[in-house]
């Protein structure tokens, strides 16, 4: 890649290593302890991040309050 373009990557990647981990992060510290994500579901929220946390709140069925 030219010069420019590089480093535009570079800063962006850096920036979307950082906010998809953070994702994580805080999902996985809103989540109750008796319904871990597995290894696989971190990889891919990790990897997609808001569009993989969409399709998965679709898929989790509602938390009944009490």
């Amino acid at each position: 890649f030219p010069k420019p373009l590089k480093y535009f990557i570079d800063v962006a990647l850096f920036f979307m290593v950082v906010m998809h981990g953070l994702q994580l992060v805080l999902l996985k510290s809103t989540q109750p302890k008796d319904q871990p994500i597995s290894y696989w579901q971190e990889a891919k929220i990790f990897i997609f991040g808001v569009f993989e946390l969409l399709a998965w709140q679709k898929k989790q069925p509602p938390i009944k309050k009490k």
